[in-house]
């Protein structure tokens, strides 16, 4: 089993809003069972779910002591990816699950406050030599600003091609448990999110080859 970290230190860049559908997506795509662990008190992730009436992604309770036995048991029942959301800080909860991840993707908005925040997220994974790489998100049409953001966040790392827009749909979809996949299937939103699935997909696969 693979486990995908959604971590900023920025809140509201998205951690929440991506771990969900990329789990969608991974059992849309055919490379479920996929389930989700929400590590953030404020439990958005959690809320969501339960609002979901679809049964997939499946949902995991655990504590922080327990996260590790508890992953080992999760590739035990055969899912195939888990997504952890993380507190939007750096706190030893975080160092705790980064060190359990087989990636981390690092949800950046492009905005000046965003991109100075990256530094210590960035610290952090590499200090557990973990792979990772940024996703733009919430960004805006046509802006000068979004591709300003991807050329700084390429000093630090790998940026996924797909950048995720700030669309009316991300944001409804969270209020009742669906996602953009859900509201309009053939819509942009589902392909940004199609796209970043298949980065983090191949970004993992050469990570373990190289391991």
């Amino acid at each position: 089993m693979k486990t995908i970290v959604l971590a900023s230190q920025k809140g509201g860049s998205g951690k929440t809003t991506l771990a969900a559908h990329l789990a969608v997506m991974a059992e849309r795509a055919g490379d479920g069972p996929s389930i989700l662990i929400d590590t953030d008190p404020q439990a958005s992730l959690a809320a969501w779910w339960n609002c979901r009436a679809a049964e997939a992604p499946a949902f995991a309770i655990t504590s922080l002591e327990e996260l590790s036995g508890k992953l080992e048991a999760l590739a035990q029942a055969k899912f195939r990816y888990a997504f952890i959301d993380t507190p939007p800080a750096i706190t030893e909860a975080i160092r705790t699950v980064v060190a359990l991840a087989d990636f981390v993707l690092i949800p950046t908005r492009p905005s000046p406050h965003d991109l100075r925040a990256v530094g210590s997220t960035v610290e952090l994974v590499a200090g557990f030599v973990r792979p990772f790489a940024f996703a733009l998100t919430q960004a805006k049409a046509n802006s000068r600003l979004t591709p300003q953001a991807m050329g700084a966040l390429s000093e630090h790392g790998v940026v996924a091609s797909s950048i995720i827009h700030d669309r009316v749909d991300f944001a409804s979809s969270m209020v009742d448990g669906r996602t953009v996949m859900e509201i309009d299937p053939r819509g942009r939103a589902t392909s940004e999110i199609e796209e970043l699935w298949r980065f983090c997909k191949k970004r993992m696969n050469e990570k373990t080859k190289k391991r």
